[in-house]
């Protein structure tokens, strides 16, 4: 699993499964995490040279013979998990061409077990959504494709899908520091099928060709992105988190002296090892704390990866490597690289965003929502002429009145009617309360002053300005030990004797109360439980509550009934059921000849095909004869070879149409037998609970009544059930189903227009079966 907290770049090796496994160079630690490569010596330096032949390299984990899911664990899982939590996460898949980066990252769709890291992780993100229902989850997907140095987008032949020229697709960097492609879409995602839909579609875009290492080899590089955007149900949805996954295919390093390319291949391979060549100087650059410039900008695949490779991303590289003598050098490389990732430093952090205008929007809906609920209080409680805008002048005049009234005790209640009163009130108190502190402090003074005098007066024989008996410096009445502070009025005060005993005599009451309330209610409930009881026991053990007839009948059994049904009660709704079986049974004839015929079209295309291509090869090798305009002269076998190939496919065309729509019409007569076999079994039940059971038992009796299939049914549902083994592989199917269609009717129609011109023909990956089965 990964590791957290270490601060940089994680790196995993993948070894391809290979008979030829160089044991004797490449040595496999036992802690999992280690490899050890010796090389031999290169005679053709020399014997006397100063080549390394013995290398370490210590990895997070080395994964030897692992098969996808086991890969997956280990490598994207954790990733996936905290993407969801606001981390953006970055897999790429490094290594010489042929290593399997492609089919650790996509995987092979002939098998549900062979997918790679991107179905899993699309699987993965959409089961996690469905266990946080507290959250509102929202995912978009992108799929760029970088080709000599061009971005191409490879969801533009989506239906609705706008193409944007190559040209005028740019990298951007936002406020936030993020990179954007300008022109490049962004599809939404509601469902695992869809998100599946958009990843086959784009796969099949990609461009490939063949080599001496590879019969399908990527071209380019391809960056499948996530993003996710999350708000919670229960909080504030003020706030919400942003992240995105990139799935990084790059394409595989090559060496032409391996792979013998040429011509348009070979402008690929020059392409391809340079913008990896930029890529690793990148890496470099990232490695070295002391450095301040790192070159992004000189490939289109380092822009792209600016926010990707460290920082505050979890990065991962899965090191692809040949294990093989002969690919030696290609997996040193690779893990040289590797490497040189590890000293990357990486510390992921969460994307957190605020909306401030949605913010002050739900402030001030929820101030008109409390105004409204306000203004219908006052009205039912006779209140409705208070007003709640803020105080004048005069009412905080009046306020403060009153506030002095009531410290004065002229006033022993003052009336509150709302917030902004009482906010003022408290106010003015405040205000009252610091201007009396005052004016104490202020005859403390003086009474101190007078003392001083009195005691410089006594020394020297009588009082200095003070008259006998008047204590009009004094403040409030003395306590006999000194001065006092003043006595407040005597009504201001209340009688806490008073408040007590008004306390016992309430709760004495209200226990009396409560004594008197629980002895009837108790004595009731006891009686009325007896009473049910004992009628409910009456009611169970009565004879008469079952009528004799329907005791000593015996029901006969339901296979005996239903025929009887079918021919009486059920005779329109039998009728109807075996018409459309035999309309259904009759489509699937019509779906089953037509899928031979397709086929049998098929295999003659290719025969002819064959034919035909042997005839341009004895051509070719004869010498060509051409016209003075230029066209070359064919004879009349080859001639006939082109019409009959030509008429073959216009026939294979017509009846691809024709097995589609028979298809259609197959699903369609198969929901209403579905439908009329379901109304013919409710209906059954009804009229043999009725019948027979009568209306106590029918609850009890179970619709355990089914119509026998025949054997084309059982055939179907058994086929069903031993091709879904996977739950899960639903929608991975569905997905499949609908791309390869799409992709049949795109090459029946001619209508598809090339991508990009040049020599090179682009292929697809997942290319569709040659013959057609119907199941």
């Amino acid at each position: 699993m990964l590791q957290e907290d270490n601060g940089r770049v994680k790196v995993y090796a993948r070894i391809r499964p290979t008979a030829r496994f160089a044991q004797d160079m490449i040595e496999l630690l036992p802690d999992g995490k280690s490899v050890n490569i010796h090389c031999k010596k290169d005679l053709r330096r020399g014997y006397i040279n100063n080549q390394v032949l013995d290398w370490n390299f210590h990895l997070d984990r080395v994964l030897h013979n692992a098969s996808q899911s086991d890969v997956y664990e280990e490598c994207a899982k954790d990733i996936v998990t905290q993407a969801l939590d606001g981390y953006n996460g970055t897999i790429l898949a490094y290594g010489q061409t042929g290593s399997g980066k492609t089919f650790t990252m996509t995987g092979s769709t002939e098998k549900f077990q062979h997918r790679g890291i991107i179905p899993r992780a699309i699987q993965q993100v959409y089961r996690e959504i469905r266990e946080r229902p507290e959250y509102s989850v929202s995912v978009r997907i992108s799929y760029l494709e970088i080709y000599n140095e061009r971005m191409f987008d490879l969801l533009c032949t989506l239906p609705g899908a706008i193409t944007t020229d190559p040209s005028l697709m740019t990298v951007t960097d936002d406020d936030d520091g993020y990179t954007r492609v300008k022109g490049l879409s962004v599809r939404n995602a509601n469902s695992e099928e869809e998100a599946l839909n958009l990843l086959f579609e784009g796969e099949t875009n990609r461009i490939i060709a063949q080599h001496a290492l590879n019969k399908r080899s990527s071209r380019s590089h391809c960056v499948f992105t996530i993003y996710i955007e999350s708000h919670s149900r229960v909080e504030s949805n003020t706030k919400y988190v942003t992240s995105k996954l990139n799935f990084v295919d790059l394409a595989g390093s090559e060496r032409l002296s391996k792979t013998l390319s040429v011509g348009e291949t070979q402008v690929e391979a020059m392409y391809i090892n340079k913008s990896l060549t930029f890529l690793e100087q990148a890496v470099i650059a990232l490695g070295d704390r002391r450095r301040e410039h790192v070159p992004f900008r000189q490939s289109k695949l380092t822009h792209v990866l600016k926010d990707s490779i460290g920082g505050r991303c979890n990065t991962l590289l899965i090191a692809n490597i040949w294990g093989e003598a002969v690919h030696i050098e290609e997996t040193l490389s690779t893990l040289r690289f590797g490497n040189r990732m590890m000293n990357v430093p990486s510390e992921p952090a969460i994307t957190e965003h605020f909306d401030t205008l949605r913010l002050c929007k739900q402030h001030e809906k929820e101030i008109r929502t409390l105004r409204q609920e306000l203004a219908m209080h006052d009205t039912l409680t006779n209140r409705s002429q208070i007003s709640y805008e803020p105080l004048s002048e005069s009412q905080i005049q009046d306020v403060r009145e009153q506030v002095k009234r009531f410290l004065a005790g002229e006033l022993n209640d003052i009336e509150l009617v709302n917030v902004r009163q009482i906010k003022e009130t408290f106010a003015q108190f405040r205000v009252i309360v610091n201007s009396m502190e005052s004016d104490v402090e202020e005859r403390l003074r003086q009474k101190y002053v007078l003392q001083e005098r009195d005691g410089a007066a006594s020394a020297t024989g009588g009082k200095l300005g003070a008259v006998p008996g008047d204590d009009s410096g004094l403040v409030g009445e003395v306590d006999g030990q000194g001065f006092g502070v003043g006595v407040a009025p005597p009504g201001v005060k209340p009688n806490v004797s008073t408040l007590v005993s008004t306390r016992k005599v309430k709760s004495r009451n209200k226990g009396k109360e409560r004594d008197s309330a629980k002895s009837p209610v108790t004595g009731g409930a006891g009686q009325s439980d007896g009473q049910g009881s004992g009628e409910g026991q009456d009611r169970l053990q009565s004879p008469s509550a079952q009528s004799p007839t329907q005791r000593a009948s015996t029901p006969p059994a339901k296979g005996q009934a239903f025929e009887e049904f079918k021919q009486e009660r059920g005779s329109e709704i039998n009728r109807i059921l075996n018409q459309n079986k035999e309309i259904l049974r009759e489509k699937k004839r019509k779906a089953k000849e037509l899928s031979e015929s397709v086929n049998n079209l098929m295999k003659e295309i290719n025969d002819n095909g064959v034919l035909l291509e042997t005839r341009r090869q004895e051509r070719l090798e004869q010498g060509e004869f051409r016209t003075d305009e230029g066209q070359v002269v064919i004879d009349e076998d080859e001639y006939e070879l082109v019409r009959k190939v030509k008429d073959l496919k216009s026939h294979y065309r017509r009846d691809y149409e024709d097995l589609l729509n028979t298809k259609s019409e197959v699903t369609y007569c198969e929901k209403l037998v579905n439908q009329c076999r379901h109304r013919l079994v409710t209906e059954f039940d009804n009229w043999y609970s009725e019948s027979f059971l009568g209306a106590d038992d029918e609850s009890k009796s179970g619709r355990d009544g089914r119509i026998p299939e025949d054997e084309q049914e059982k055939f179907d549902r058994l086929q069903l059930e031993l091709l879904m083994e996977h739950p899960d592989s639903v929608p991975y199917y569905n997905a499949k189903m609908q791309t390869e269609r799409r992709m049949h009717l795109t090459a029946s129609g001619g209508s598809q227009k090339k991508r990009r011109p040049g020599a090179l023909i682009a292929t697809v990956r997942n290319k569709p079966p040659t013959s057609l089965t119907v199941t």
